[in-house]
């Protein structure tokens, strides 16, 4: 039967074929050839085995099985819905169940929807787009229906704004934002997101309303702090919170190009904190501010300038007619500000713009020897009245907070901070030749006032420029006598630190007379700095001054400073904080310097001279600057000394930073004379016993201040540990496990240690298996909101994708590799950006947007990179960085991005109209 059904079918094929004979044959044999084996269900074979199992019923079994596993999913979800109304009724209040209830709905919305992400086509995406659209209006109805039974609840507030953001318009948004602040004067954390939400929307984004919003937001604030408030009262920590908005706002203008501005506003707390007369302090905010508005009003000098005397001496000296103010000489400068006019408009245009952003970022003030008035200005916004100042101001009441402000100040001026604008911060730790101490003055990622470039481009200057270093070195004059003693010594501190910064910079750069003249200038200040009586005996002044001349390359130079310096420290030995602070740095050094050191240890332990200043530190006796033959003897007396030592600070309740330097100085000395497996243990001794011993006393103790200062000393000591293993794996065989678990196990803790993640790149890079790097990475990104191991992720694949672009580039024309292009670790990189911005605080981060951009260009994908500068436009439109990045990038739509900057207000030091007559000129 089954032949004569396969003859019929032949037969029907020849009856109606117009072809030629052959070909049917042809055709029928391939038929035949390609049919499945004949069965009761497939008599023909020409099912194929899908419909051959469906016709047996199995095919259906499958899909009841599938539908079953979906029916199984549905009803858990359901459960666990039921539970969360259950439980939400039996405790209403509970705040943090509502929002896991909000949060919980988008893993119903992708069980539910979970059949659309494979559907094409338009229609799909609309119903995608409307289904996720009726997610959020859930979300809102439930956050509605949260803060309607918990008014009070500031965490439900901001939930429930974060959802109206994809649902309303911007003006909507914003009057629910100004309700929900004056309805919470007193909330400093409602007050943050409000102003982050104000500077963030392009569509209703200007300078001006950001800025007034961060008056109002202070002189509210202040009103809540005074009692003048009655309403609201003052919640706990409100100065802190106050001061550092006061900050972001300073940096703010900064990050805006209104350098002036953000000066002006730092001098005038700088006066109100620091020189306020007697008479005013038990008045509120807002009466102090009315008294200070005549100083800052009168013309006198201000803090930083030539001659000025503060705020207090002014009163004082105006009941006996005023003084004379001093004239200081200012050089004019006729440098033609046009170098090469060959080069292209938008080029010319950077680096004008670059340059006067460099020179003019003091407020201008009329010369009144030179017969000068407010008119006489030629730029308008170089000038700061005091309404632009006044409602910033605030008062803090504690020495603390004063310090803070003034460290807050330095940092501004060019000291290390933290608020990721530059490339710095990724690249600070590639020093070779320098593995134990690069880190020791690490650069924060900050462009500080005056040096507003593009993400690739160069600093004007290595410190603030002639006019600059004047206005240090007037502030750092002024500051000191009015500072308590202990104050005083942080002061002293930052500027012979600043100088050194200087310095490091000056090395990076390359450029030796450059290198030379800073080091003249730095070792003029440091020698100042220790002749004054309060810091000759400071031993951490002496500590940087030694670590100066050892960047300049004056070794003996440094040995005799810091012999000097342990002589200072007397017999305290293993005692003193800084004793043992400095000797480790001093050993560091000498380690670094490896002359006489083979395979990672010294051949002659007796004669190392790291060896023998960390020995002479446990004995008590100052290290002489030139090293010295020890016993055997000597060394295992230093041995017991230092267990002793780290025994008793183990067992020392306030610990502090105590074991710091001791634990740096025995585990050098145990790596020095025993081996890199004595010293590991000595730092997972350590870390292990504060993790347990000392977190646990301090929560115990509720002592946040504690727990931060614990929690930096444990970060300092794991960086230590990666620090010497990285530096023995690269002078001797040793595997390199060891290393790797020690930073895998301290990543996921200190998420945003910068040194810790800069090894862990460089470590991983060195091989080519990537997918262990990538899949740590992952795991640490999921868990953690901070936009710092994001960066590095990305910074990894860079890396390795430019290997792996240098190895195609060396190969030959006829091998393969040198044409076949390399998009895997492109498209990685890209999804590892998106990712990224995708995240509230990604979105957020002027470097990482700058970071893409620039990458896009580089990969030739311009009209890609534009559209990120665009949607980096909706994120971050106060970052004036961003537009001449643009300006360098894309240099054809110069005129369009300079309107942008108008149009936002931003500042802008050389319109178009000005740059065509220099040209003409």
């Amino acid at each position: 039967m089954q032949f004569i059904c396969r003859y019929i079918f032949l037969g029907l094929l020849l009856l109606f074929s117009i072809r030629p004979v052959s070909s049917i044959f042809k055709n029928v044999f391939i038929f035949l050839a390609h049919t499945g084996q004949t069965s009761s269900v497939n008599p023909l074979g020409v099912y194929d085995s899908l419909t051959a199992l469906w016709l047996q019923g199995k095919g259906q079994q499958d899909q009841r099985k599938e539908d079953a596993h979906t029916e199984e999913g549905t009803a858990l979800l359901g459960g666990r819905t039921e539970d969360f109304n259950r439980r939400l009724r039996e405790q209403p209040a509970d705040t943090q169940l509502w929002i896991e209830f909000i949060r919980y709905q988008d893993e119903v919305s992708a069980a539910v929807f979970k059949g659309e992400e494979e559907q094409q086509g338009s229609d799909a995406a609309e119903r995608r787009k409307s289904s996720y659209r009726a997610v959020l209006e859930k979300k809102l109805s439930i956050a509605e229906r949260a803060v309607a039974t918990n008014p009070l609840c500031i965490a439900l507030q901001l939930e429930r704004l974060r959802i109206c953001q994809e649902l309303w318009e911007p003006s909507a948004l914003a009057k629910e934002w100004k309700k929900l602040v004056f309805l919470h004067p007193n909330s400093t954390p409602l007050w943050r997101e409000y102003l982050l939400f104000t500077q963030s929307y392009f569509s209703s984004f200007t300078v001006s309303k950001v800025n007034a919003a961060y008056c109002k937001c202070l002189s509210t604030l202040s009103a809540v702090r005074d009692g003048s408030m009655v309403s609201h009262p003052a919640l706990p920590g409100i100065e802190e919170d106050m001061l550092d908005i006061f900050t972001q706002q300073c940096h703010f203008l900064r990050q805006c190009g209104h350098s002036e501005k953000s000066t002006a506003l730092f001098q005038a707390m700088m006066d109100f904190t620091f020189f306020k007369p007697d008479s005013v302090r038990e008045l509120s905010t807002k009466q102090q501010v009315e008294f200070f508005e005549p100083f800052w009003d009168s013309g006198e000098a201000r803090v930083g300038e030539l001659g000025a005397r503060g705020w207090k001496a002014w009163m004082l000296q105006q009941e006996r007619g005023g003084w004379l103010q001093p004239t200081e000489e200012e050089e004019e400068e006729d440098e033609e500000e046009v170098k090469d006019r060959t080069q292209p408009r938008g080029t010319i245009w950077l680096d004008v713009e670059s340059s006067r952003e460099a020179t003019d970022w003091l407020p201008w003030r009329p010369d009144k020897a030179k017969g000068q008035s407010e008119e006489d200005c030629e730029d308008p916004d170089r000038q700061v009245l005091f309404d632009d100042i006044g409602p910033s101001l605030i008062c803090l009441s504690s020495p603390e907070l004063h310090l803070r402000l003034l460290l807050r100040f330095l940092s501004f001026l060019g000291q290390p901070g933290l608020l990721l604008e530059n490339l710095s911060l990724l690249t600070q730790g590639n020093a070779p030749q320098r593995p134990l101490t690069s880190y020791d003055l690490a650069d924060g990622g900050i462009n500080s006032v005056g040096h507003m470039t593009t993400l690739q481009g160069t600093r004007k200057w290595v410190g603030l420029g002639k006019q600059g270093e004047k206005f240090l070195t007037n502030l750092f004059n002024m500051l000191q006598p009015v500072l308590p003693p202990h104050h005083r010594a942080f002061l002293s501190l930052s500027w012979i630190r600043y100088e050194k910064l200087k310095v490091m910079r000056c090395l990076h750069g390359g450029n030796k007379k450059r290198l030379r003249s800073q080091g003249k200038s730095s070792k003029r200040v440091a020698k100042r700095l220790l002749k004054e009586p309060d810091n000759r005996s400071s031993l951490v002044l002496w500590r940087e001054y030694g670590h100066l001349e050892w960047l300049l390359g004056n070794l003996d130079e440094a040995r005799k400073v810091f012999s000097t310096a342990t002589a200072l420290g007397g017999t305290k030995g293993l005692s003193s904080l800084a004793l043992c602070d400095l000797c480790l740095l001093w050993s560091q050094l000498e380690l670094e310097d490896g002359a006489k050191e083979r395979g990672g240890q010294p051949a002659d332990v007796t004669a190392s001279p790291a060896v023998s200043v960390l020995t002479r530190l446990a004995e008590g006796t100052s290290a002489s600057s030139t090293s010295s033959s020890l016993s055997t003897v000597s060394i295992l007396k230093a041995r017991k000394s230092y267990e002793q030592a780290l025994a008793a600070s183990l067992s020392a309740l306030d610990q502090n930073r105590k074991g710091l330097g001791l634990v740096g100085c025995y585990a050098l000395f145990q790596y020095l004379t025993v081996s890199v497996q004595a010293a590991n243990a000595v730092y997972t001794q350590q870390l292990n016993s504060s993790k347990e011993g000392k977190l646990a006393r301090a929560d115990a103790d509720s002592n946040r201040p504690c727990v931060s200062r614990v929690a930096a000393e444990c970060e300092a000591l794991a960086w230590q540990q990666a620090a010497l293993l990285k530096y023995h794996n690269s002078v001797a065989v040793f595997p390199l496990v060891t290393l790797r678990q020690t930073l895998t196990s301290a990543l996921p803790v200190w998420t945003t240690s910068v040194p810790l993640w800069s090894i862990y790149v460089q470590v991983e890079n060195r091989y080519h298996s990537a997918g262990r790097a990538r899949r740590f990475f992952h795991s640490v990104t999921r868990n953690c909101s901070s936009v710092v191991p994001r960066l590095f992720a990305i910074v990894a694949e860079q890396q390795r994708k430019q290997l792996v672009d240098a190895a195609q580039r060396s190969c030959l024309h006829d091998d393969p590799l040198s044409i076949l292009p390399e998009n895997g670790l492109s498209n990685r990189i890209r999804g590892l950006f998106e990712n990224a911005i995708a995240t509230e605080t990604g979105a957020h981060c002027p470097l990482l947007w700058r970071m893409y951009i620039y990458f896009l260009v580089c990969e030739g994908k311009v009209d890609k990179a534009t559209g990120i500068f665009y949607k980096a436009l909706q994120n971050i439109p106060w970052c004036k960085g961003l537009y001449m990045d643009a300006v360098q990038l894309f240099p054809d739509h110069l005129q369009e991005f300079v309107d942008l900057l108008t149009e936002k207000e931003l500042r802008v030091r050389l319109p178009l109209e000005e740059l065509d007559i220099l040209l003409e000129d």
